[in-house]
């Protein structure tokens, strides 16, 4: 499903895909800038954001594209941001790049006839991916909704219940839903978000230049913006951190669920899915005829969310 798909949603009139347009000199962050100033635009970008650590150096600012570096050149990134991290907080953490899997294609699936809606997977990934409470963000939004409807127009993610489930409703968690046709990414204009071949949907916070239009584009309302510097307490930080995912962000930069890439890209299970109190998440590799998400997929009546989009989403859903 990968390669045939991705090329066909690759595919221009003129024979050029958008990544070969993308990598080339039209295509780059760099020749984005030079039509704002060149390297004064550049150095005031930085200074603007008012990051502080870990944000991009002016030289980190001006270099290639990630899918660009060498393995040097991103092990010095990596370096800094480590001694940046514990130059502020004291604690030590240790930055990976797991590359996507060869042959796998993730997907995740969630059986609403059990979601009790106890939003356990929502802190736990907050936990795993060092997201801050103040102000607070997070990855998945938990709907409750009227039983018997599918109608958003009735949901809201705002309850609070002395017991859940509540009578008469259920619950259904939404999330990035990792589109094969994802419009967040055409819409970014200097690439600082694509879709990697294992379906994740990754951004490098470094590249981004924080205009939003990847957010607006988003039909799942998906994506976080940093309006402040995130302020996460020490003990509260998870030291084991993924370039692509979980490593510090900063104000003026966009982020997202990315399925957990440092876990999952490494054999474990997202950190949603182990919180889950009712073994509602299910999550594998549609690549894999034996995988329980393939099995799921085959044999339940599932459903992804705005199917007339065309988004293609990796996130299913089901009643048992």
């Amino acid at each position: 499903m990968a390669k045939d798909t991705e090329t066909a949603l690759d595919a221009q009139p003129g024979g050029d895909s958008p990544l070969e347009i993308r990598e080339d000199e039209h295509g780059t962050r760099r020749a984005f800038l030079k039509l704002a100033g060149a390297a004064a635009a550049a150095t005031a970008a930085v200074a603007a954001t008012g990051c502080g650590s870990t944000a991009p150096t002016t030289e980190e600012f001006l270099r290639q594209h990630y899918k660009k570096l060498s393995a040097e050149e991103k092990q010095r990134i990596f370096a800094r941001i480590e001694e940046e991290t514990k130059a502020r907080t004291g604690v030590t953490t240790h930055i990976s790049d797991p590359p996507p899997l060869d042959g796998v294609e993730y997907a995740y699936a969630l059986n609403l006839s059990v979601c009790n809606g106890s939003r356990r997977c929502v802190e736990a990934c907050a936990r795993e991916n060092n997201l801050p409470d103040d102000p607070e963000i997070r990855y998945i939004r938990v709907f409750e909704m009227e039983a018997g409807s599918l109608e958003f127009e009735e949901a809201t993610p705002y309850y609070a219940h002395e017991n859940l489930p509540a009578k008469d409703k259920y619950y259904m968690p939404v999330q990035c839903h990792q589109c094969d046709n994802p419009p967040c990414v055409k819409a970014c204009p200097v690439q600082a978000t694509w879709k990697e071949p294992d379906g994740i949907v990754v951004v490098d916070y470094s590249w981004c230049i924080g205009c939003r239009f990847c957010v607006v584009a988003c039909p799942y309302f998906a994506r976080r913006f940093n309006w402040v510097q995130p302020d996460i307490p020490p003990d509260r930080i998870n030291p084991n951190q993924g370039y692509l995912s979980n490593r510090p962000r900063f104000k003026g930069v966009v982020e997202k669920c990315t399925f957990c890439l440092h876990r999952t890209r490494k054999g474990r299970l997202p950190a949603c899915l182990e919180a889950c109190p009712t073994g509602a998440r299910k999550f594998g590799n549609l690549n894999d005829p034996n995988s329980e998400i393939r099995k799921i997929i085959e044999t339940k009546r599932v459903f992804v969310l705005k199917e007339d989009l065309a988004t293609l989403p990796r996130f299913y859903y089901f009643f048992a």
